[in-house]
């Protein structure tokens, strides 16, 4: 086989796959922003009336990292119930499309790096 051939036949199945890769990406919705994949309507019904789309396109996590998310609003933030299917539903979207990844969050700070809290209580010890 030709050098020439075999550079026809690599540069051919590099176009195969880069087209493949743009057949797979997911619409994003124009006004959320959320890939426009399986129940991505629930999400957009039940979630932006209470805050931005950005707090969703922003996170990651897995499903149960997304449920933690979710008790936690529905008990500091009056976020209703959902019926268990409704739920499950907006949490399988959730971690299918906004997964964890590693490189999206900075460790956490140490304490001993931290700034005092102007707010927090007075301990009694001295600064």
């Amino acid at each position: 086989m030709s050098g020439s051939l075999k550079l026809l036949l690599v540069l051919g199945a590099a176009f195969v796959v880069a087209m493949d890769a743009v057949a797979q990406e997911v619409e994003l919705d124009a006004f959320t922003g959320l890939r426009m994949s399986g129940d991505w309507q629930l999400v957009r019904n039940n979630c932006i009336a209470c805050h931005s789309p950005k707090l969703i396109t922003q996170q990651r996590g897995s499903e149960a990292q997304w449920l933690n998310m979710i008790r936690w609003m529905q008990k500091k933030q009056n976020l209703w119930q959902f019926d268990p299917d409704t739920e499950s539903k907006i949490i399988a979207y959730l971690a299918q499309n906004y997964p964890p990844q590693a490189d999206r969050r900075r460790a956490t700070i140490p304490p001993d790096l931290m700034p005092p809290n102007p707010y927090a209580p007075p301990t009694g010890q001295p600064d």
